[in-house]
């Protein structure tokens, strides 16, 4: 059975690969106090959905390149903060920016 894992998109800008950050709280063996341990994993994503930001669930599979042994199962929840312009919305800043 492969593992997942749950984390963040923290990058997405190579095609079909995006970098998972994935948190957890560890207590350490002598001292007994937690603490957060943050790493991060390139997952194959195929079809590239997935944005920065979102909240996915990747699975251990075979080697796909170098540095990628894990894929994109499922993204759980999309980014909110993410907001995109319209192309004409664009266009008409441009258009302002020329005009100063």
């Amino acid at each position: 059975m492969a593992r997942t894992l749950t984390g963040v998109v923290s990058s997405a800008k190579a095609d079909k690969t995006i970098t998972v950050t994935v948190t957890s709280r560890e207590t350490h063996p002598i001292y007994k106090k937690q603490y957060t341990v943050s790493r991060k994993y390139a997952a194959h994503d195929e079809k590239n959905q997935a944005g920065e930001g979102d909240k996915v669930l990747i699975s251990e599979t075979k080697p796909v390149s170098k540095s990628k042994t894990w894929k994109l199962e499922k993204i759980i929840e999309k980014a909110r903060d993410a907001v995109e312009l319209r192309e004409d919305v664009l266009e008409v800043q441009a258009k302002e920016e020329d005009k100063e």
